[in-house]
């Protein structure tokens, strides 16, 4: 059994993939593809059908996909890619050396004003612990805790997501470890800290449950569910409680600093999860057909 691949872009030909069976995989496709062109590696191809249709899954079969004898399939390259841990690595390692530098080295941006005899303020000093708790614990999840579906993501993500991180990471430090900053009332500092804590626990929490839904080494998905922690009860109201968690967690750094830079990174933020959480809501429901229908994709009984 051989197959045609023909390229979506100006329907060139790739080649010819022989020595098939209904029982070779997507992936056995890419492969062939990558020993006709090296510079093509599977992580790069989307397989489709038709040139404009969804790619294909790695392990369905030729006979699922009901594909035969000399039949043509279209590839899609994704352009150099890198691997979804490394991306994830670079743009929270950045932040969390940024807001450092400006916390422990602020005459290098004051200048005199930020010198050392500059009293810092102990909501600065409690700023600097939650951001670095939050981003710490963002590395330490990236190395133990995230299961990726794919191993690597476009090259270019890399440069994207670094630029957001870093600048918003600056643009936050400059302000709140500013001579000038200051803080709000004790109550407001200490309340927010405590809906700051709960939050991040409720982050990763969920994150551990969703960890748990996907057995090593595979790419199984199951409806994900509460678990006996509090903390992920929220599954019961919406699809992506990580994202919930996530948006409060930094709502919370916002009343805590009562910094506007720091309310429009939550707002930013809360954006983007937002359409993320419409998308996996929408592909839950697609997917399970017992898919709880009273969930909502980010805000309880809203969105």
């Amino acid at each position: 059994m051989q197959v045609e691949i023909v390229s979506t872009v100006g329907s060139k030909s790739i080649g010819t993939i022989r020595n098939l069976s209904d029982s070779s995989t997507v992936r056995d496709i890419k492969e062939g593809i990558h020993q006709l062109k090296k510079s093509l590696y599977p992580d790069r191809q989307s397989i489709r059908l038709d040139a404009k249709g969804r790619s294909l899954s790695d392990e369905d079969t030729l006979q699922k996909l009901g594909v035969k004898n000399g039949a043509t399939l279209y590839l899609k390259d994704l352009g150099p890619q890198i691997g979804w841990s490394t991306v994830f690595l670079a743009e929270y390692a950045g932040p969390l050396v940024i807001y450092l530098t400006f916390y422990t080295r602020p005459w290098i941006f004051y200048g005199n004003a930020g010198g050392t005899t500059h009293q810092i303020h102990t909501t600065v000093h409690i700023a600097a612990a939650c951001w670095s708790a939050h981003y710490s614990k963002r590395l330490l999840e990236t190395i133990f805790v995230h299961r990726f579906s794919h191993s690597t993501m476009p090259l270019f993500n890399l440069f994207k997501n670094c630029t957001y991180y870093w600048l918003f990471a600056a643009y936050v430090a400059y302000h709140v470890n500013h001579p000038l900053f200051t803080s709000p009332s004790a109550i407001q500092v200490y309340a927010s800290l405590g809906a700051f804590i709960a939050s991040e626990l409720g982050n990763l929490s969920v994150h551990l449950a969703l960890r748990n839904l996907r057995p090593p080494g595979t790419k199984k998905r199951s409806i994900p569910v509460a678990t006996a922690n509090p903390f992920t009860y929220l599954f019961n109201l919406v699809s992506c409680p990580n994202y919930t968690y996530e948006f409060a967690a930094w709502a919370s750094f916002t009343m805590l600093t009562q910094c506007l830079p720091a309310g429009l990174f939550a707002l930013a933020g809360f954006y983007q999860m937002a359409v993320w959480a419409v998308g996996k809501h929408r592909n839950y429901k697609k997917e399970f057909p017992n898919y709880p229908k009273n969930r909502k994709a980010i805000i309880p009984f809203i969105l």
